[in-house]
């Protein structure tokens, strides 16, 4: 296998087959990968080149096992991080930055009380 000459060369667009949603939010995250959903094949291949670049950690032009491993790591915690910023907002109904049970309760179940 030759070394990629181009950015675009890196990022082939890739078919929509059954779990290709799920490794696009995994590679992308889910935000991110709504906003690709929207883009023309041209950028959608220039933003993933540029990805690519913030994944090969060593620079070397080629992206190793342990780089995406590492990368959909990061990918997942920010989206993990964000989730539960946004929970805490929701749940947090008198924003003191605490969440009470009856907080909890009544963002969880409270059209059932």
């Amino acid at each position: 296998l030759g070394k990629p000459t181009a950015r675009q060369e890196r990022a082939r667009q890739h078919e929509d087959r059954p779990g290709f949603q799920y490794d696009h939010e995994a590679f992308l995250g889910k935000e991110e990968a709504r906003s690709f959903d929207q883009l023309s094949p041209e950028e959608s291949r220039e933003r993933l080149g540029k990805i690519v670049d913030r994944i090969d950690d060593n620079k070397d032009g080629y992206l190793t096992t342990e780089e995406l491993k590492n990368w959909i790591k990061r990918v997942q915690k920010r989206y993990i991080y964000e989730n539960v910023a946004k929970v805490w907002k929701d749940y947090d109904l008198n924003k003191d930055d605490k969440i009470a049970w009856e907080e909890y309760k009544q963002a969880t179940y409270g059209y059932y009380l």
